[in-house]
């Protein structure tokens, strides 16, 4: 039994790695993208939202994953700091080079994130018991990140309706796939359906992205093939 724990403990931390080492290819990969902004010196027609939401994401699971709510889960903790202070060094460049009427809402959407947080930080520091307070806080954690994930949802209905995988950058959705099951077999090995649930829905949606550029990419090549010889008869 002793040997069985020590196994699972081991499997858990390799997982844990695994997820922080792919974790730094998602976050990187809206490098290309601030490359241009700052080339350009404008964030064009680019949404800041996504990087706003990412970052009430790694907030609210870096929380979840402090040992004052889930002492067994230190290495959430890590990856979402991480994930927190990439997507704050995005927002900061995006209000930089945004419109004026762009940056105001960027700065009040970025103060509005940072004030949930600290209400849900100090609203869970109120309940005094320590399993209460991890299942609120895991039930906060879970509907983020299933939130986040499903919002390919309308990537893949796009490609689908295209038959085009031009919105659907291979890179990202092989970094989503592989941290999602990263995680997803961490929380399997610490027993923590928080964890492997929202992250199993992640692996699910990251592999259904995989199939569906393969598959589009090779009919899009299929279909812009020429023939070599042309028959006229």
């Amino acid at each position: 039994m002793v040997l069985l724990g020590s196994i699972f403990s081991i499997s858990r931390d390799v997982a844990g790695v695994a997820g922080h080492i792919f974790a730094f290819g998602l976050f990187l990969s809206p490098l290309d993208t601030f490359r241009r902004v700052i080339r350009n010196r404008t964030t064009e027609q680019f949404s800041g939202l996504p990087y706003i939401y990412a970052l009430l994401n790694c907030l609210i699971c870096l929380w979840y994953g402090s040992p004052l709510i889930s002492p067994s889960n230190i290495m959430v903790m890590t990856v979402n700091s991480i994930g927190a202070v990439f997507q704050l060094v995005y927002i900061i460049l995006f209000i930089t080079y945004a419109e004026k009427d762009k940056k105001m809402k960027m700065l009040g959407l970025l103060l509005a994130v940072f004030g949930f947080f600290i209400v849900i930080v100090a609203g869970s520091l109120q309940i005094a018991d320590l399993p209460l307070r991890q299942t609120i806080v895991g039930l906060l954690s879970c509907a983020s990140l299933i939130s986040m994930f499903a919002s390919p949802l309308f990537i893949i209905n796009l490609v689908i309706r295209t038959k085009s995988v031009e919105f659907m950058p291979f890179y990202l959705s092989l970094a989503t796939f592989l941290v999602s099951t990263s995680f997803f077999l961490y929380g399997l090995f610490n027993y923590d359906p928080f964890i492997y649930a929202p992250n199993g829905i992640g692996a699910v949606l990251g592999i259904v992205q995989l199939v569906l550029y393969f598959y589009y990419s090779q009919v899009s090549t299929e279909e812009s093939r020429e023939p070599l010889i042309v028959s006229y008869a």
